[in-house]
């Protein structure tokens, strides 16, 4: 399970510039998702050799007192229940502010590490004036600048070592998480998969709230099921339950091996959970899309494939999906569901033989080569499948620059097309003979 770190704190303090900061230092960063709700960002990095994921809960809402603080509340609470360190980020411009008193309060009752992050400190005067901090109760604090980078250094070496390692547990079974906006109908899919003669050989409690992983086998199926459903409603406001959501599939999307994203067919195919499929890209998971309530759609001839067609259009590049129409109501391919999880499952960690590999894709390569580039022609001559987790495929060559990305396309469509990848991100690299 990797870790995960939430920058809270209120607006115009520098949240998103340490998250950006953060997120685009590291060459090791994967990517950044932003725009789920009010510019909130999720990313990847790491510090140290420690691996973490980052979140940026954005501002807080202000409006009358009492509104004011039940934002403060609803927000910071969010961030604390998903995250495993916290970043306070405050102003030394400004000092503590009765805000900052308040989200100090809170992050004074929880048990997690919470480092002080005093930024916009960029001289020796402001250094000083930092020290009123202590006064929150939290204490040591970091002085830093998100802007030029003064500070952050040290920040970071302190969060490493507050990190857990990361320990992957090897598991023989496939580890499925149903995740999906909310309403999407993932506690339906998952009764209907479970039911009430269920075999459940052990039900154990994560460590986020109302998540359940469970190991489960039925009809010939073996696996883990990560159960994110029960999302809590705290609140009627829209945002916070998608915030909510969010969080919940970014712990659980990077534990799992098949992100199982659930959509609803009475909606279209929108920015939540295209962010959702795309944090599983991201993170190199197998993905299965279900289009769940099916049985509530009015069809015509070409009603499904043009829905389907519409979703991939929205996913591309990455089309090379499965996606199952499903009614969780009346059950109506749920099975199938899970069958082509399991299938999923089994091409993310399919192997080529090298000899294969070079016989087949060196044909297809001589048949169409790279295009030349200023006279200088592209020949690869070897290819091998790395010892990675996931599909990852080296391509060596005289001039691996010279490859440009529509026939890395190419190749990975190929390599679709003959060995079976579907639902798998792939990555390919061509590299100097």
């Amino acid at each position: 399970m990797s870790n995960i770190v939430a920058i809270v704190g209120r607006p115009n303090v520098g949240k998103s510039t340490l998250f950006n900061r953060l997120i685009k230092r590291r060459q090791a960063i994967v990517d950044s998702v932003s725009g789920v709700t009010r510019d909130r960002h999720y990313g990847k990095s790491d510090w140290n050799g420690k691996e973490f994921s980052v979140i940026d809960t954005g501002g807080f809402t202000i409006g009358s007192d009492d509104i004011f603080e039940e934002e403060i509340r609803k927000q910071v609470q969010l961030a604390i229940d998903e995250a495993d360190i916290i970043i306070f980020v405050v102003d030394v411009e400004e000092g503590i502010t009765p805000m900052d008193s308040e989200v100090a309060s809170i992050l004074r009752k929880i048990k997690k590490p919470v480092l002080i992050a005093v930024n916009k400190v960029d001289n020796s005067k402001r250094n000083a004036d930092a020290i009123e901090f202590y006064n929150l109760g939290l204490g040591d604090y970091f002085t830093i600048s998100s802007i030029n980078g003064s500070g952050t250094g040290e920040l970071l070496d302190a969060l490493a070592d507050k990190l857990e390692e990361d320990v992957v547990e090897e598991s023989e079974l496939p580890s499925f998480a149903v995740v999906g906006r909310p309403n999407a109908g993932k506690s339906s899919f998952i009764n209907a998969l479970i039911g009430e003669d269920r075999n459940i050989v052990t039900d154990i409690a994560g460590t986020t709230r109302d998540s359940i992983d469970t190991k489960y086998n039925r009809f010939g199926f073996d696996f883990n099921l990560i159960d994110t459903a029960g999302i809590r409603k705290k609140s009627k406001v829209k945002e916070d339950l998608e915030f909510y959501s969010v969080m919940r599939a970014v712990r659980s999307i990077e534990s799992c091996d098949v992100a199982i994203l659930v959509i609803d067919a009475t909606r279209d195919f929108e920015g939540q959970d295209e962010n959702i499929f795309w944090l599983a890209e991201k993170n190199r998971k197998g993905i299965v899309i279900l289009v769940n309530k099916w049985d509530l759609i009015e069809k015509e001839t070409n009603t499904m494939r043009d829905y389907e067609a519409k979703i991939r259009r929205e996913i591309a590049p990455f089309t090379d999906v499965p996606i199952i129409f499903i009614s969780a109501l009346t059950k109506q391919r749920v099975f199938k569901a899970i069958e082509t999880a399991v299938a999923v499952f089994e091409n993310r960690k399919k192997r080529i033989p090298t000899s294969k590999l070079n016989d087949t894709m060196l044909d297809i390569i001589k048949q169409n080569p790279p295009p030349a580039i200023k006279g200088k022609y592209v020949k690869i001559k070897f290819c091998t499948q790395l010892p990675t987790p996931t599909p990852q495929f080296a391509f060596f060559a005289n001039l691996p620059q010279y490859v440009k990305e529509p026939y890395k396309r190419f190749v990975e469509n190929k390599l679709r097309e003959i060995f079976d990848f579907s639902g798998v991100p792939i990555t390919i690299y061509f590299r100097k003979k």
